[in-house]
């Protein structure tokens, strides 16, 4: 149980380093979200400058299909290295995506634009697009990554595990059909 225990371990700590890797490709991958500033009586205000476009979702969008692709590669990964499988891997597994996605979160916003949008505005000056800060509306995305690689490793345990030995057909003695006692 300590080596399964030490094994699921290294592996939610090389799972969750992959949320490096993961906040890269978002912040590189995620469509820009365009803003405008202005000044409204005397204050400074921030404006989508396309109101019905889809560049926000896409942001949340693009995190969750990542999030997938890390997913079902680090199962198969896990897979492939670890095919007895077990309850502390599935754990390790799972705890080491959720640690990535959290950990690609906060890269990818760290590396986007800065998060102040007013100072920003007023940095780059009235009537000037900008890119908005990467942010994820949608928090259910980061559990993308640990539910594909919980998915696709029962998957691929119930396909190619090992297997429990069937018993013999007709390996024992047959008892006989039952007596009008019972027995």
């Amino acid at each position: 149980m300590r080596t399964e225990l030490r094994e699921a371990a290294v592996i939610a700590v090389a799972v969750a380093l992959g949320g490096v890797l993961l906040g890269v490709l978002w912040w590189w991958l995620a469509p820009h979200v365009p803003l405008i500033g202005d000044v409204v009586e005397k204050n400074w205000v921030v404006y989508l400058k396309d109101t019905e476009g889809e560049q926000a979702i896409g942001v949340d969008g693009t995190f969750t299909l990542l999030g997938l692709c890390f997913g079902a590669v680090s199962a198969l990964v896990v897979f492939l290295l670890r095919r007895r499988g077990g309850v502390p891997l599935v754990v390790g597994l799972a705890l080491g995506g959720l640690l990535g996605s959290l950990l690609a979160w906060r890269v990818g916003v760290w590396l986007g634009p800065a998060e102040d949008v007013i100072a920003h505005a007023r940095e780059v000056g009235r009537g000037v697009t900008f890119t908005a800060p990467l942010k994820l509306g949608a928090k259910g995305a980061l559990l993308a990554w640990p539910l594909a690689a919980l998915v696709l490793h029962l998957g691929l345990m119930a396909l190619f595990g090992p297997r429990d030995p069937e018993p013999e057909f007709g390996a024992g003695p047959y008892p006989g059909p039952p007596t009008a006692d019972g027995r």
